[in-house]
């Protein structure tokens, strides 16, 4: 279960990383690059460290600390509508400003969308890995939808607020401090998070092309082969 866990955290650390990278190629001069080079030299660290033989425990220790070093610099990845769109940190449940609002929504799409891949392939979504179980939990879902968070989730949250597609004055915010989204503005980020799934990229691991909606799908039949003894290993997926 620690080295299933691994591969999770393995694609999840890499595609942090790769974002980070991204954004320094593309918006050089408009960003803080320097410390968004230390961020991503901290996840390469992290990288390394799964070399180590990590227990359970000290494997979510090292997800919560690579979370945190990317977190910290995501508000530099957000070069337009500042004001409407800045990032703290990471809330959720409920999620307390326009960015953590866009990026549990979009989260919550992608885990319905690697629960269904998993149930199509035979997979049980609630037994975890990385995830403790628990009841009423989707732990294997939460697990192979680390290593697309960052890719997927993340990046269109970044590019509907930089690309202007949803506006500040779209969502409100409730008393308790809840930030929620109105109609027009979540029927935006829907259209949009299905337009990119039509999207097509090639696998890193079958040298195919395949759809961006399909990347679930084949991520959990690999993840089925591996289980089922088919596969020495599982490889997650890697943006390139």
């Amino acid at each position: 279960s620690q080295k299933i866990a691994k591969f999770f955290l393995i694609g999840k650390f890499v595609n942090s990383r790769n974002v980070l990278q991204r954004a320094i190629r593309d918006h050089e001069g408009k960003i803080n690059a320097d410390e968004l080079k230390k961020a991503s030299d901290r996840i390469s660290w992290s990288v390394k460290r799964l070399d180590m033989e990590l227990n359970l425990d000290g494997l979510r220790g090292l997800e919560g600390d690579t979370a945190h070093s990317y977190f910290e610099v995501f508000d530099h990845l957000i070069v337009n509508q500042k004001n409407d769109f800045s990032f703290s940190e990471r809330n959720r449940r409920p999620p307390l400003d326009n960015v953590n609002c866009l990026l549990s929504f979009l989260y919550t799409l992608l885990a319905h969308d690697v629960r269904s891949a998993l149930e199509t392939v035979g997979l049980d979504p609630a037994v975890g890995f990385l995830h403790r179980d628990r009841p009423g939990r989707y732990s294997l879902a939460l697990d192979l939808m680390e290593e697309f968070r960052p890719f997927l989730a993340d990046r269109l949250t970044l590019s509907l607020i930089n690309l202007c597609q949803v506006q500040g004055k779209g969502f409100k915010k409730k008393e308790s401090g809840a930030v929620w989204m109105d109609d027009d503005t979540r029927k935006t980020v829907l259209v949009t998070y299905q337009t990119r799934k039509q999207d097509e990229i090639l696998h890193p691991f079958l040298k195919e092309k395949v759809t961006i909606g399909l990347l679930p799908y084949v991520q959990a039949l690999l993840m089925a082969r591996y289980l089922r003894g088919d596969m020495d290993n599982y490889p997650p997926f890697i943006w390139k």
